[in-house]
């Protein structure tokens, strides 16, 4: 299938500091009256594939909309010419809208290759423990894997899309145990390989619409990481 999709990146006359969870308080917060830029309906958590995304990459703040999330995004682009982002307000000089109408979205007759611009959280409450307790790295690697599968599945269902056939998978990850709100967990790094495509900058896995799990297609050798 085809996605519409929307990049909005800024400028500011000093370097942006925060990251995607500051973007989107500021976003959300300011333009309450959109949904889908909070994620949140009658003070309750939205449970299903954010079509708003808030990234900081390379200390640039980058939003990105999705079908009904570009059109949102379209509609607020020129209400703001200042953010404020951890208590620092930034002062807007140049603001880039791209458009991309027809990025392919699902499974495909070749294996993409895709590196993780932002770690990837594929592990839930329940998965993190299993993951820690497993010794052999294969299946490590496979628990991964299956829960990359899992992640493709759960935004095609957001997406109106009905994977027709066997998504197959390999990655390639470097782990790193991170704490965050006195909570532990595991990020990842590195890439993976699959028979599906994906158009740059979606997320993927775990609080995406705090700018983890990022992806970018790699052009490179087969030994990237």
């Amino acid at each position: 299938m085809r996605l519409k999709i929307i990049l909005l990146t800024f400028e500011s006359t000093k370097k942006f500091k925060g990251d995607g969870v500051s973007i989107r308080r500021f976003f959300g917060q300011k333009f309450s009256e959109y949904t889908l830029l909070h994620h949140h309906s009658d003070n309750k958590l939205i449970y299903q594939y954010p079509l708003v995304q808030y990234k900081m990459i390379d200390s640039k703040p980058i939003l990105i909309g999705i079908n009904q999330g570009a059109k949102v995004l379209n509609e607020i682009s020129d209400k703001f010419d200042t953010i404020t982002l951890d208590y620092k307000k930034y002062e807007i000089v140049e603001l880039n809208m791209t458009i991309m109408k027809n990025e392919e979205f699902g499974l495909s007759d070749k294996i993409q290759t895709y590196e993780f611009v932002t770690p990837w959280l594929p592990l839930n409450q329940e998965k993190y423990p299993e993951f820690l307790n497993t010794k052999s790295n294969d299946e490590k690697a496979d628990i991964l894997r299956r829960g990359l599968i899992g992640n493709l599945i759960s935004m095609s269902k957001t997406l109106n899309y009905t994977v027709p056939d066997t998504i197959r998978c390999d990655v390639d990850l470097k782990n790193r145990e991170e704490r965050f709100k006195n909570k532990d967990f595991i990020s990842f790094y590195g890439g993976f390989m699959v028979n599906f495509s994906i158009p740059d900058y979606l997320g993927i896995g775990r609080s995406v619409s705090k700018g983890y799990g990022t992806v970018r297609k790699w052009y490179g050798p087969p030994d990237m990481y």
